[in-house]
């Protein structure tokens, strides 16, 4: 008892001493943001203001902008299946244990022990009256140890494990997004793909009647010999390049097996092709998105969150090399019973106690503290410039794919005039040809240009959809149309 009202005397003690916390209190760093984007309307970017982390709100289900019910339903299942995403929900798990393991040592520890040993005494020794006597020994105790937190070196601790723990959630967040926008990327690739291969499928059509045409007039006079090769050279030529495409198409579907969690050899997947009658809206993400932008958008990209807590983390850790410096005290207190005879071993005679503070302090150790305090400030100062890096970086990546989505939109209106004006000079071609006036050699190189302009169409769509789901990505992913509304009256 008397152990017991000691240590509590003690403990009040250490606790009036808690609040000397060592080390650097956070303050988030500052991050330069610009006054507005070049690609975009700068008169309506006034209201920017430093970015700071978001990544708990809802995040909505972007992919659903594009219509695509088949994407929808692939998407749904990243999250809960892609083996990467589960990696880094095991390391959030892990990020949380560890904290509940630094939380700990704000308590004492209890340990128990029980035991019996039987000795000999040697008959050999300077005190006869134990000569030779064999003596069991019954004993149980238990022990309370306790460090107080006294300069907050724990605290400090806890402090940098709830800081990497929120981290570590936001890399999760961060691994969800890209597997996602990965596998929107991939599927529309796939259409795209799809769509080449609907066109070469057309054209080959087209070919094979061209062939046809031309062997009848070469067998009539009419046509040279060189024309029928020419037309088979150029059915042979574009059989290949839908062959070709076989091996994309494969790779395209293997991979979005991959990013669900299925074995590409027994996943199966038919896409509809990617063109001006069965496309997605790719500018969804740019009419969505409101002139300037709001820093808000930017504070919901989970790198930035992770990058900024680990700041935070790092700051933490030069509050634990700094508390080196200063004593600690160990509070210990054990009681118990022991005797050597069992019939008396629980009775109150056998009873022991001890009580004994310790107190600790490091008086030379060649300079070892401060060395690991120096080292945890330049882990700090390397944090902080990983966080304005991934904020610049943030910027820039709206900036390039808000310039991509306006810039391709611009050349895909051109490139399908292109087409148009392609097919016009084919058919005029072919009429010449028809009517002897020119070789056939001009027809295949016209029919060439149509189908050249027509991939090239397809080309650029492919990478609208591709510039508007990394938009999607650069903004955070958890947005909607109807939240960037309100954002707009921040």
């Amino acid at each position: 008892m008397i152990a017991m009202r000691a240590l509590a005397v003690a403990s009040a003690l250490s606790f009036a001493l808690a609040g000397c916390v060592v080390g650097p209190d956070y303050v988030r760093p500052d991050v330069s943001v610009p006054a507005a984007y070049k690609s975009l309307d700068a008169q309506a970017s006034k209201d920017w203001k430093p970015a700071e982390p978001a990544d708990a709100k809802t995040r909505a289900p972007w992919w659903e902008i594009y219509g695509d019910p088949q994407l929808n339903a692939l998407e749904e299942k990243v999250a809960s299946a892609n083996q990467t995403v589960a990696a880094a929900a095991a390391r959030f798990r892990g990020a949380q244990a560890a904290v509940a393991q630094s939380r700990a040592a704000y308590f004492p520890t209890v340990t128990a022990n029980a035991a019996f040993n039987q000795s000999r005494a040697s008959e050999n020794v300077l005190y006869k009256s134990s000569a030779g006597v064999t003596l069991p020994d019954y004993m149980l105790n238990a022990q309370i140890t306790w460090e107080p937190d006294l300069w907050g070196r724990i605290s400090r601790a806890v402090e940098g494990g709830r800081a990497e723990a929120a981290a570590s959630a936001a890399d999760l967040q961060s691994a969800i997004l890209s597997m996602q926008a990965e596998l929107a990327t991939n599927y529309f690739e796939l259409r795209g793909t799809v769509e080449e291969e609907r066109l070469l499928a057309e054209t080959l059509q087209t070919y094979q009647k061209a062939l046809a045409l031309t062997k009848d007039r070469f067998a009539g006079g009419i046509a040279a010999e060189s024309d029928v090769a020419q037309a088979e050279e150029q059915l042979k030529s574009t059989q290949a390049q839908l062959i070709d495409l076989e091996t994309t198409k494969s790779r395209l579907i293997n991979a979005i097996a991959i990013l669900i969690g299925e074995p590409p050899s027994s996943f199966t997947l038919d896409v509809p092709p990617l063109n001006a009658g069965n496309v997605p809206n790719p500018g969804a993400a740019l009419d969505a998105l409101p002139p300037g932008i709001p820093s808000t958008l930017l504070e919901r990209r989970p790198d930035i969150a992770a990058a900024e807590r680990r700041v935070a983390e790092a700051n933490a850790r030069v509050g634990v090399a700094t508390a080196a410096f200063f004593p600690n005290l160990l509070l210990a207190a054990t009681g118990g019973l022991e005797a050597t005879n069992f019939s008396s071993w629980l009775m109150a005679p056998s009873r022991f106690w001890s009580l004994g503070p310790q107190l600790a302090f490091t008086v030379l150790d060649f300079g070892g503290r401060a060395a690991a305090r120096d080292a945890a400030r330049a882990a700090y100062d390397e944090s902080v410039a990983d966080y304005r890096q991934t904020v610049l970086t943030a910027f820039g990546q709206v900036e390039d794919n808000v310039t991509a989505l306006q810039v391709l939109r611009r050349a895909l209106d051109a490139q399908r005039e292109a087409v148009d004006a392609a097919q016009r000079a084919l058919s005029k071609v072919g009429n010449r040809y028809e009517n002897g006036a020119i070789t056939y050699l001009s027809v295949v190189v016209t029919q060439a240009i149509v189908l050249n302009d027509q991939r090239a169409a397809v080309s650029i769509e492919r990478r609208r959809m591709a510039a508007s789901v990394a938009l999607v990505k650069a903004l955070g992913g958890g947005w909607t149309a109807g939240e960037l509304r309100v954002s707009k009256g921040d």
